[in-house]
């Protein structure tokens, strides 16, 4: 079975919600190379991107113009099998996208089943608390950066969660990769 991984950038204080402006994934100004690395090992291991229709437009209008992108994000991106959960979205108008209407868990249910590597959802930020609530994440990799910003939507809105630490890495820029999975009790 597929793991499904969500991967979020986070302030030191939980906001995944990047409206802040804390986030610059092309920033030339600090040394990312590290975690671009990182970045490209998890492409490596994944074929599948999850996202709800907001992320899925905000990527569709940024990443397929980036023509001098050092990370490797766009290449990814623009190659990999894309899955966007809305029930408003018509045509995707992107390669390799395919909208999913139907009850979410199910839909979930049945990417995990099928064959392949991992998937990846980011950003996304009620779809991926939909797929917490519905205890369908088997991995957390959570970027965080030196920031702290004063609001801001955040991963784990309530409730309980037991995790386990799976990875953690310092990069150069100060960032830090933390791995973890949902564990029960």
């Amino acid at each position: 079975m597929r793991k499904l991984v969500v991967t979020e950038n986070t302030t030191l204080n939980g906001v995944i919600d990047m409206s802040a402006g804390w986030f610059d994934p092309l920033a030339k100004d600090v040394d990312q190379s590290d975690i671009a690395a990182a970045t490209a090992e998890h492409s490596a291991a994944a074929d599948a991107l999850l996202v709800g229709r907001n992320t899925f437009e905000a990527f569709r209008e940024f990443w397929p113009r980036q023509t001098d992108d050092p990370t490797g994000v766009a290449d990814y991106l623009n190659s990999v099998d894309k899955y966007v959960v809305s029930s408003t979205l018509g045509d995707p108008e992107w390669r390799n996208s395919t909208v999913l209407r139907g009850d979410l868990v199910e839909e979930v249910r049945a990417l995990k089943e099928a064959s392949g590597r991992d998937i990846v959802a980011t950003g996304s930020i009620q779809l991926v608390h939909a797929l917490i609530a519905a205890a369908l994440v088997d991995e957390y990799r959570l970027f965080v950066f030196p920031v702290v910003v004063g609001s801001g939507a955040r991963l784990f809105e309530s409730g309980e969660q037991r995790l386990s630490l799976v990875e953690s890495r310092p990069f150069k820029s100060g960032a830090v990769l933390l791995r973890y999975a949902p564990t029960a009790g």
